[in-house]
């Protein structure tokens, strides 16, 4: 049911995207939701496509692989007007008479049967809801470093501001006599040191946005703001056997590995039955004659029984290689087993981890700013020089530095595990919220 919800989702979530499309012009941003960037990326993504059109290769493959156990019928019709020779086919002519005879007309129409009854198996790999995941990954990725860019910008737009208002402070105070010169010249270089910060933040927010761009296939010069922005969810208690169990029933590579497998057994089994004798049926059906009027209906039908009696060794070295081929997928569904409950694993302690990190960096920053508030009274009360404002200002931008790198890393720890259980794609809507939805720091 949340498969299809989300389902309905995506499709609603494309035709909004596509009028959206079509209204916006050069000059106008497009606003683009999380559910938005990854919904498009799965249309229009390379690997995503490239995914499909295999799942559309594969089935072609095992449609052909079938029809050569069905029957096939045929039809022809022809018209000749002949001259034969009957001493030719061992028929001597009457004395004095020609071997020749004709010309006369035959006209045949007829159907044709034919059905070889065996064996043969075929199996489509496709790996598509793989890619999917991957896919969903990917873009999904994209877009949260491209949210973590903009908080970023805004917390350094911030400190610009307060940078500002400070070197406006020392100049008035050294106006009046207050100061000195040096508490302005501090102040100053503070002001541009930020700006510098503010110029690279946003180059970076460009950049990751063009990626984004390329990997959901929005063009380049379409311009576009996020509509979701990053919030922090705690991890909350997590049930390690429930997840692992989760992810064996859920992991389309491990399905993909499981099918592959059994198709290879299948293949194993059906070229052990090529030792079967093999019945074919051939019959025809039609009406001959030498012109409309005199068409007289006739007919064949054979059955014939084959024996494989000596093959080369040919079937024998089939089933050699498909034994082989049995070992080494279950040896790649072992150890892929072993790597799904890796991957469950280190995404559990990442989360964790990052879970940790956003406490312990939220803390810092609120102590940063309630530094940088106390050493601004001591400024405005002239009991202490500006040396201990951009001190407390330096600390407050690494402190919200590292924040926003801790909420960004939670998120993508979040989705890495989402996606280690193959449920990245259902849970996209509950990882960020829209404008006016809760945030944390």
């Amino acid at each position: 049911m949340r498969t299809f919800a989300y389902m309905l989702r995506s499709v609603r979530a494309v035709a909004g995207l596509a009028v959206a499309l079509t209204a916006a012009s050069a000059d106008e941003p497009l606003r683009l939701t999380l559910e938005d960037a990854v919904v498009r990326g799965l249309d229009a993504n390379l690997a995503a496509i490239t995914s499909r059109e295999a799942v559309r290769r594969a089935e072609g493959a095992k449609d052909v692989a079938r029809s050569r156990q069905l029957p096939t019928i045929s039809a022809g019709v022809s018209g000749t007007r002949q001259v034969i020779d009957l001493e030719a086919y061992g028929f001597p002519p009457p004395a004095g008479g020609s071997p020749l005879v004709g010309p006369f007309n035959v006209f045949d129409a007829r159907l044709y049967l034919r059905h070889a009854a065996g064996l043969s198996s075929s199996a489509a790999r496709s790996g598509a809801a793989a890619t999917r995941e991957t896919v969903v990954l990917v873009c999904a990725g994209a877009y949260l470093r491209a949210a973590a860019d903009e908080r970023r910008i805004e917390a350094v737009r911030e400190q610009v501001a307060a940078a500002e208002s400070l070197y406006e402070h020392a100049v008035r105070l050294k106006e009046s006599g207050v100061v000195a010169g040096i508490e302005v010249l501090r102040a100053r270089v503070q002001l541009e040191a930020q700006r510098q910060r503010l110029i690279v933040a946003e180059n970076e927010d460009a950049k990751d946005k063009l990626s984004l761009a390329r990997a959901i296939g929005l063009p380049l010069e379409q311009p576009f703001t996020l509509a979701d922005s990053l919030v922090y969810k705690p991890a909350g208690e997590v049930d390690l056997e429930g997840v692992l169990r989760e992810a064996y029933d859920a992991r389309a590579d491990l399905k993909q590995a499981e099918s592959d497998l059994a198709a290879a057994e299948a293949t194993r089994a059906a070229d052990r039955h090529q030792r079967v004798p093999t019945l074919q049926v051939n019959a025809d059906l039609g009406v001959i004659g030498s012109n409309t009027p005199s068409l007289e209906k006739t007919y064949m039908v054979g059955m014939g029984l084959r024996f494989p009696l000596f093959e080369g060794g040919r079937i024998d070295a089939r089933v050699l290689q498909d034994d082989a081929e049995v070992t080494r997928l279950q040896a790649a569904l072992t150890d892929l087993k072993a790597g799904v409950a890796l991957d469950v694993r280190a995404a559990l302690l990442d989360l964790t981890s990052a879970d940790e990190r956003v406490k312990v960096a939220q803390g810092a920053l609120d102590l940063a700013r309630e530094q940088l508030r106390q050493s601004r009274d001591r400024f405005d009360a002239g009991v202490a020089g500006n040396l201990e404002v951009v001190q407390a200002q330096d600390a407050l931008a690494r402190a919200s530095d590292d924040y926003l790198a801790a909420l960004h890393a939670h998120a993508l720890a979040r989705l890495t595990l989402a996606h280690a259980r193959g449920a990245a794609e259902r849970e996209i809507p509950m990882f960020l919220e829209g404008e006016g939805g809760p945030t944390h720091g």
